[in-house]
């Protein structure tokens, strides 16, 4: 999801989605009762993050409250795709309720996170799809950015047919037949080319480039947001109508809507240094990558429980995909399907307690 779940899901030396560098791109948003301390923007962002609308971007905000040391304040940097919203919703939850803490979230793209989380305007990021160049200058070299630690959870990217079309048509799932398939999943935006359908522009992907070098007869359609394709591919499944898209795990509409991979070219590493060096010339699969959190360097030294508490956040892909599929399917907010998890898992979430 990177992603993105999805902004950038991309092959490391890493997918982006973009989410999604490598993730999908999957918010300045109030988490429950949690006082707003980014102002009217942040509302908006948050609205418009869980309703799929539309997206404001909070890069160059930051709270009041992150990197300020002493206080019992955490500033969480929330991505788009709803995976890394249940994340956060988990952890804030947790922080406020179990530890004392007053949570602040900043929704931020993918990469300027980076930024953000050196420049200690974030204290941490839960979940990160692989970005090299960042992890170098800022991990490596600057020093301004600490590993957190594995989520638990294994991001993985691809393009996806619904169960129902690869059942009736087998050989759809490997990408040597997808021409063959390309005039039933024509669509107006796609004109004479069949549709592969991403998510939001600011997914950090290489299906342009696939459909390029692969010689696909299909044209990359942007739904504009996670939130917009998945209301998408639930009105194709609905009208049991084929339809191929890019699409990541973990995520909760599986669950809903059943989807088959499509097996592209074996990923390498040649391929993903290749690609590292030149985006423009992937052909090959996405990697599976273990999601990984990030703390600011400062947070990570003087965060106290806060800091140990984020380091032992791991959980399942299970685990998150049951708050995501609360939070975007069965209309509870991000703090209602907090708590309803944190009730239910006191055997998980007891072991993150420092």
């Amino acid at each position: 999801m990177a992603i993105r779940k999805p902004n950038s899901r991309t092959p490391r030396a890493h997918p982006a989605a973009s989410r999604r560098s490598a993730a999908p791109a999957r918010g300045g948003r109030r988490l429950g009762g949690r006082a707003r301390t980014v102002g009217t923007l942040a509302a908006v962002a948050s609205l418009l993050a869980l309703t799929g609308c539309g997206k404001a971007d909070m890069t160059k905000q930051s709270s009041p409250y992150a990197n300020v040391s002493g206080a019992k304040t955490v500033t969480l940097s929330v991505q788009s795709w709803v995976g890394a919203q249940g994340n956060v919703a988990v952890a804030a939850y947790l922080l406020e309720h179990e530890l004392g803490y007053r949570v602040d979230t900043v929704q931020v793209d993918e990469v300027p996170a980076w930024d953000a989380l050196s420049q200690g305007r974030v204290d941490a990021i839960l979940e990160d799809w692989g970005h090299p160049e960042q992890e170098r200058r800022y991990v490596e070299e600057k020093k301004t950015i600490a590993r957190g630690g594995d989520l638990g959870v294994q991001g993985h990217i691809g393009w996806w047919v619904p169960k129902y079309f690869a059942d009736a048509h087998p050989d759809v799932t490997d990408w040597k037949n997808l021409n063959k398939y390309a005039h039933r999943l024509r669509t107006a935006e796609s004109g004479r080319k069949g549709q592969l359908l991403d998510g939001s522009p600011s997914y950090v992907t290489h299906d342009k480039a696939l459909v390029k070098n692969l010689g696909l007869d299909y044209q990359v359609v942007f739904a504009g947001s996670e939130a917009a394709q998945i209301t998408q591919i639930k009105r194709f499944a609905k009208e049991k109508k084929p339809f191929l898209t890019y699409w990541y795990e973990p995520q909760w509409l599986f669950n809903e809507v059943p989807m088959v991979e499509v097996k592209l070219p074996e990923y390498t590493e040649e391929c993903a240094t290749r690609g590292t060096e030149d985006p423009a010339s992937v052909d090959c699969a996405y990697p599976t990558t273990p999601l990984q959190k990030y703390l600011n360097a400062d947070f990570a030294d003087k965060g106290g429980d806060a800091a140990r508490f984020l380091r032992k956040f791991h959980w399942s892909k299970e685990h998150q995909n049951d708050v995501s599929e609360m939070i975007a399917s069965q209309g509870l907010s991000a703090d209602e399907a907090a708590e309803r998890w944190v009730k239910a898992n006191p055997e998980v979430w007891k072991r993150w307690l420092p």
